[in-house]
């Protein structure tokens, strides 16, 4: 009843984002001590929904305009940590910060609906 309302539609965006990056931030903590292993980070939802969205089209839907489209999202940068003897680049202490504030981004998302939830239960009088 309520997917066909954008603040649902980007709030559930903005959490499946978040869990996305949290997995990310997972992976590279569970790396910490494989020689070689070079983190990863997935850019924040306000920095991707931002990039360029006065001259490019958004995809709605999987598959929409170009199939890489649909990835846009979830586009990875190497991490900036100094590497290890070993040739590590995880940052444990780098790491817990960007879950934290991932889980910041989460709790946003969260907020958003119930805010939204709210509104619309005013509005229906209940």
């Amino acid at each position: 009843m309520y997917q066909s309302l954008a603040l649902f539609q980007t709030a559930h965006d903005m959490a499946r984002h978040a869990g996305a990056r949290q997995a990310q931030t997972a992976q590279n903590i569970a790396n910490a001590d494989t020689p070689g292993f070079t983190a990863r980070h997935i850019a924040s939802f306000s920095d991707t929904y931002r990039t360029d969205q006065a001259t490019q089209m958004r995809a709605t839907r999987p598959g929409h305009i170009h199939p890489a489209a649909a990835d846009h999202a979830l586009q990875m940068a190497k991490g900036g940590a100094e590497p290890s003897p070993n040739g590590n680049g995880v940052s444990i202490e780098e790491e817990m910060m960007n879950a934290v504030n991932i889980s910041r981004e989460h709790n946003r998302a969260l907020a958003i609906y119930r805010h939204a939830m709210t509104v619309v239960r005013t509005s229906l009088g209940r």
